[in-house]
């Protein structure tokens, strides 16, 4: 079915030359999507493999068309190239999967202020501008989707990561907002997070967990395509949880995800999340 509802489509995937992009941009084309590879890196260098080149003949190996960009998503002009020469390669812009993202996790006191910019430009500044640009594009077609690679608002998690939840959590409200904003169109927009660690050169790069702790960006990607499947506007504004999302597409094999074959990696994120509200001072 879904080789039927995304033949033709057109994705872009920021952040798309390795991890979590490079298998989602993938996972869209083995089911018949065009795909944008949109990321800084045009070169492969130690501890960084892949690049947006390599993941374009991956693509073009699986039957659909590919348009390698290099787009660092700060800078405005880069991301306004990258919209347009989408629509002048293609013709149109179905899906935006915002998953270029910038880490950091550290005290208030630990932050400087660089870093604090970085990871709002990188974060929430170049996914409410990108989006932005491609809602008018999708709108000419047959409507579209949007997502954040951002997690549920839960305040418990703050501590310790307060500027850059500051940042992701800006694209979830993105997805929150702009849902009801445009909910009389055929377009959504929602907000994906993995339940577990993923492996990634982050993870890896950043020495978050071992192969125990993660699973394969296939879950993630497997969550991308349930989701960007389903027509514009009927699913809007929700902030998902991969496996939460899986399993109610009936999905109950998640062995199949994981790094070491012998260990399920532990879930990071909280079965519930209470409403945000003001901290009491009764």
């Amino acid at each position: 079915m879904t080789d039927q509802v995304l033949a033709g489509k057109v994705a872009i995937i920021t952040g798309a030359s390795r991890g979590i992009g490079r298998c989602v941009a993938l996972k869209l084309a083995e089911n018949g999507c065009n795909v944008v590879i949109a990321a800084k890196s045009v070169e492969e260098k130690p501890g960084l493999p892949g690049s947006i080149y390599t993941v374009k003949e991956e693509a073009e190996a699986l039957g659909v068309k590919a348009l390698a960009l290099q787009v660092d998503v700060r800078e405005d002009a880069m991301l306004e190239a990258m919209i347009q020469k989408t629509v002048d390669e293609f013709g149109r812009l179905d899906i935006l999967i915002n998953n270029a993202g910038a880490l950091w996790w550290k005290p208030v006191v630990e932050t400087p202020m660089k870093r604090f910019d970085l990871v709002h430009q990188v974060n929430a500044r170049a996914s409410f501008y990108s989006t932005q640009m491609a809602i008018p594009h999708m709108l000419k077609n047959d409507g579209g989707h949007v997502l954040t690679f951002s997690p549920p608002i839960n305040l418990a998690s703050l501590p310790g990561k307060v500027g850059y939840l500051l940042s992701k959590w800006g694209m979830t409200m993105l997805a929150h907002g702009l849902a009801q904003e445009m909910a009389d169109e055929p377009f959504s927009i929602n907000a994906l997070w993995p339940a577990t660690a993923i492996e990634s050169q982050a993870t890896i790069n950043f020495k978050l967990g071992d192969p125990k702790t993660w699973r394969k960006a296939d879950v993630m990607a497997d969550a991308v395509l349930a989701i960007v499947s389903k027509k514009p506007g009927r699913q809007s504004g929700n902030a998902y949880i991969d496996e939460d999302l899986l399993r109610e597409e009936g999905i109950t094999d998640f062995v199949k995800y994981r790094c070491d074959p012998e260990h399920e990696p532990p879930r990071m994120m909280p079965n519930d999340f209470p409403d945000a509200g003001l901290v009491s001072d009764a």
